[in-house]
């Protein structure tokens, strides 16, 4: 009976709330969760960004006394989901990346795409496989979009490391170091991982701020 009522817990997980996913899977669902947000298209809606933070928030134990993750297995569940996740997308955007996206009636999958493939037109491999790490949809589709545009693999292979080890670490030290710091931290969650998530768009924004200068000081020369 425990166990049946154990697994409908499971099975009526809301798979858009980070805490829900937590209380159903715990580290094991960190690693499934970002291994299918940058591996695989149909994991563009997944909480990426809150899930890391507020994982790392629960590991202190103070935001919530029914539920307490270790540090050290989150945080290797963590890089290794988001770095093979986002190696797996690569290799499936080699093959059949097109197709899968054509096939797709999504149109904020699309938009990602295209925001994708702009930023590696822009600013170049390297940059653009970083920033696309802090980008909600944009971390899903650039993988098979690097791949899709043949990135050399030794080229993505670097830089998604790069961007996932200092998204998935950084995002979960940073729920980790409040928790440890802040009293009754639970009261303030959801407003914490709004924030979290919006500081997550500044290396984007300013990059995009600073091509902007660049072209009208190209324009004023010119």
């Amino acid at each position: 009976m425990t166990t049946a009522l154990h697994l409908s817990s499971q099975l009526a997980v809301n798979v858009l709330d980070a805490r829900s996913l937590l209380s159903a899977f715990g580290v094991l669902g960190v690693a499934v969760v970002l291994f299918a947000e940058t591996g695989l298209l149909i994991g563009f809606f997944l909480p990426g960004d809150s899930l890391l933070f507020t994982a790392g928030l629960l590991c202190t134990g103070s935001a919530d006394r029914g539920l307490k993750l270790s540090l050290a297995p989150l945080l290797v569940a963590a890089a290794v989901g988001a770095l093979a996740g986002s190696q797996c997308g690569y290799l499936l955007g080699r093959r059949a990346g097109g197709a899968l996206l054509a096939r797709s009636s999504s149109q904020r999958l699309h938009q990602g795409a295209g925001r994708a493939q702009e930023l590696l037109e822009r600013y170049g491999h390297a940059r653009a496989i970083v920033l696309a790490r802090f980008v909600p949809v944009v971390r899903t589709v650039l993988n098979p979009m690097a791949g899709v545009l043949r990135v050399p693999v030794r080229t993505f292979t670097l830089w998604q490391v790069v961007g996932g080890l200092v998204w998935s670490l950084g995002l979960t030290l940073a729920g980790y170091a409040l928790g440890s710091s802040v009293p009754d931290v639970d009261r303030y969650l959801l407003p914490m991982v709004a924030v979290i998530v919006a500081l997550s768009l500044i290396p984007l924004a300013a990059e995009l701020s600073r091509s902007r200068r660049d072209t009208k000081t190209k324009e004023a020369r010119g």
